[in-house]
């Protein structure tokens, strides 16, 4: 039994889709999908359909793109907050963990040292403090425009009913704290897991280094301690890798768009075992 993850699927590319569609069969496994699945509600509902069939269970947190309103979704598309409550309804009709359900216990075999291990989905966001020191709020978007760097959350990504995805991502990151302060075990360590990056020091994106706002939060900077995280897994920046902070383990699991991965390896080639 294995604890997988994988993360930025974009599932709106077709190479992507056939590769998900020729991944195997993983019985017993369970899968963390750590966000950006697709943009379109009805390919995140068959790809969850199709990973609840070939894993024991699918914890899924959302990323940008599946939050996005787009003009093909017409006038009576759900934004923000709304959205955010159609994807709930749609993992749950799957039976994937979402942020809104019961931490689950890992039920398989366990690290040294480690009693009980409890896999943390949250959905917190990003409020541009990711941003150099010398860049105000209020400049942050002309700061990364005169790289090309600004994120496409700035048209797609609406914040309803909040006034902006700064106050969003305060009330997550409120609602959150107090959540984990009612039910997370005192006992248990933790696996993290977050479309954004937990940590600034670990967003390295030279290709796109004023894209750095929109890859999270430092109000996250030290729960990898504060919640016992054995793991912290999240995606988004589309550059795999491993980080040991403070004995923690960091993986950004992401598959990428096309150009970004190796065909030949297919999506089973780009799960990464968390235990």
């Amino acid at each position: 039994m294995r604890l997988r993850a994988i993360s930025d699927l974009h599932l709106a590319a077709a190479h992507n889709r056939a590769a998900l569609e020729a991944l195997p069969e993983h019985p017993g496994d369970w899968l963390i999908v750590a966000g950006d699945v697709a943009e379109r509600l009805e390919v995140v509902d068959w790809a969850f359909g199709l990973l609840a069939g070939r894993f024991e269970r699918v914890v899924w947190v959302p990323g940008n793109h599946e939050l996005w309103t787009v003009a093909r979704d017409g006038p009576d598309a759900a934004r923000g907050v709304a959205r955010y409550e159609r994807l709930i309804a749609i993992a749950r009709r799957h039976g994937v963990v979402t942020p809104e359900d019961p931490f689950p216990d890992w039920p398989g075999p366990l690290p040294d040292g480690v009693s009980r291990l409890v896999i943390v989905p949250l959905f917190l966001l990003y409020d541009y403090s990711f941003r150099p020191d010398h860049v105000a709020l209020a400049d942050v978007v002309a700061w990364a425009d005169e790289a090309h760097n600004v994120c496409a959350d700035e048209l797609h990504l609406l914040p309803d009913p909040f006034s902006t995805r700064h106050d969003w991502c305060r009330a997550r990151l409120e609602e959150t704290r107090h959540r984990l302060s009612r039910e997370l075990p005192a006992e248990a360590h933790t696996v993290l897991v977050n479309h954004w990056p937990l940590r600034r020091d670990l967003v390295r994106i030279p290709r796109v280094p004023r894209f750095t706002p929109w890859c999270g939060t430092t109000e996250t900077e030290d729960w990898h301690r504060r919640y016992r995280a054995h793991a912290v897994v999240t995606g988004h920046l589309h550059t795999r890798r491993t980080d040991i902070v403070d004995g923690a383990r960091f993986e950004e699991v992401s598959l990428g768009y096309p150009r970004q991965w190796d065909h030949g390896r297919g999506c089973a080639g780009y799960l990464r075992t968390i235990l």
